[in-house]
């Protein structure tokens, strides 16, 4: 089991940038995928971005393509989410979550550990 902690969320206006950091407490991080998903309230979980075990393969979601990057520090066991051009549908509250194994998934189900989340809320 991976402990993940993430940080980085608070409110920022509409057009502003974020940087979110999830620390992952495992001697074995180049074991799993990682993903950051997104829950806004009476709203489903929904996939955000994910990258693979050795940072080369990334993946994203329709509404973040082009505003968010990935990206994963295997020195640190740390994964980062940069987001710019933020808008007020990017209200939420981000998880950072991981999945053993080399393939990255887009559905919540398949990660088995997840942190406890950090808001992001966007003004106008």
């Amino acid at each position: 089991q991976v402990q993940l902690v993430e940080s980085g969320g608070g409110l920022v206006q509409a057009g502003g940038s974020l940087r979110l950091a999830c620390d992952a407490s495992t001697p074995t991080f180049t074991s799993y995928a990682m993903a950051w998903f997104r829950q806004a309230p009476a709203k489903d979980r929904e996939f955000v971005s994910g990258v693979n075990w050795n940072g080369i393969i990334t993946k994203y979601g329709d509404s973040v393509k082009g505003r968010f990057t990935i990206s994963r520090d295997n020195a640190k066991n740390t994964v980062y989410l940069q987001m710019h051009n933020l808008n007020p549908e990017d209200t939420a509250v981000y998880y950072c979550a991981a999945r053993w194994g080399t393939e990255l998934s887009y559905e919540v189900a398949r990660y088995n550990d997840w942190g406890q989340g950090t808001q992001v809320t966007v003004s106008l």
